[in-house]
């Protein structure tokens, strides 16, 4: 007979060993978040053309970033820009971020499940996030969410901003999916 095992605490996840695998804290267990190479590539495309505009205004972050959502979940997009203002003192915490970042993009890979990511861009939007980009490697787009009901979908040859939230970034969508 199983025996259930009490919700995990964020201070018993953080004491998770580190066996270089990303994880969130999700209903209260451990959630294991699968990337591969080519998906650390993308990350790494996006925070390159991230970092230029960002710099001064806030800080960019990748998937080991935590960010505590409403639900009582700690999600950990794949790349994070948030507004210094958002942090006490203008910097950032050496815990888990106590809201969503300003800007949550997460890799799409087509083993994730549908339902889950529907229920992290409700879960970023009401933490605060003001935008959730969602990239799907295998098509070359990007889906933009100004709210959780409410998207652009942008195609290799279009051409990315962030608007307001962060201006001066502009990007082909193809050159964030580049592998060479």
């Amino acid at each position: 007979m199983a025996v259930a095992r009490p919700p995990m605490s964020e201070a018993e996840f953080m004491r998770l060993p580190d066996d270089g695998r990303k994880y969130e804290l999700v209903d209260g267990e451990p959630k294991e978040v699968p990337t591969t190479i080519e998906h650390d590539v993308i990350g790494a495309n996006i925070v390159a053309a991230l970092m230029p505009p960002a710099r001064g205004r806030g800080f960019v972050t990748i998937s080991q970033a935590g960010f505590r959502m409403r639900t009582g979940n700690v999600r950990a997009p794949d790349v994070a820009f948030t507004r210094k203002e958002r942090f006490p003192g203008g910097k950032p915490p050496r815990s888990f971020a106590d809201a969503a970042p300003d800007l949550a993009i997460e890799i799409i890979s087509p083993s994730e499940d549908r339902a889950d990511m529907d229920r992290k861009v409700q879960e970023y939007f009401g933490a605060g996030a003001e935008q959730v980009w969602h990239l799907f490697p295998e098509v070359e787009e990007v889906r933009v969410f100004t709210s959780p009901s409410e998207w652009i979908t942008y195609r290799a040859g279009d051409e990315l901003d962030a608007g307001d939230l962060l201006p001066g970034f502009r990007c082909r969508v193809a050159d964030l999916f580049a592998l060479e």
